[in-house]
């Protein structure tokens, strides 16, 4: 049987997190992404990013309220989010990330990703979520 379907693209994905205001800023000041909507009665902010949504819950709004426990050392709502990103310049990144006060664990590396292998950097959002920006594939254009 065929599937009537065909899967596009990652549509959004839903960080729970401790500090809303918190949160909405490192992702608008230091990914930019904007916000699109909010919706204050559940604890929500959609967040632009690029052809994606993030959306933020609080922990203590309504929607948050029903996942239990946060992101802790112990336990994560979601392993990472990769964002892919151009132009992909290390140094220009980190420098970005660091004006940020976001450290970076360790320089980039080849992993594997919608386009194939490529750069990526790795650090923590305020909550302890990891973040990969991903850049081209090896050889693509930028």
């Amino acid at each position: 049987m065929d599937r009537p379907f065909s899967v596009e693209r990652i549509d959004h994905l839903v960080l729970r997190v401790r500090d809303l205001a918190r949160s909405e800023a490192f992702y608008g000041q230091v990914l930019g992404c904007a916000v699109v909507r909010r919706r204050e009665h559940l604890g929500l902010v959609h967040l632009r990013a690029g052809a994606s949504m993030i959306d933020l819950i609080s922990l203590d709004g309504t929607l948050g309220r029903h996942g239990g426990s946060g992101p802790g050392s112990e336990g994560r709502n979601v392993d990472h989010l990769c964002l892919r990103v151009h132009p992909f310049d290390e140094a220009a990144l980190v420098a970005h990330l660091a004006a940020h006060g976001v450290p970076v664990p360790g320089p980039a590396e080849v992993n594997f990703g919608a386009e194939g292998d490529g750069l990526s950097l790795y650090f923590k959002d305020p909550d302890g979520n990891t973040v990969e920006l991903k850049g081209p594939a090896n050889g693509a254009a930028q």
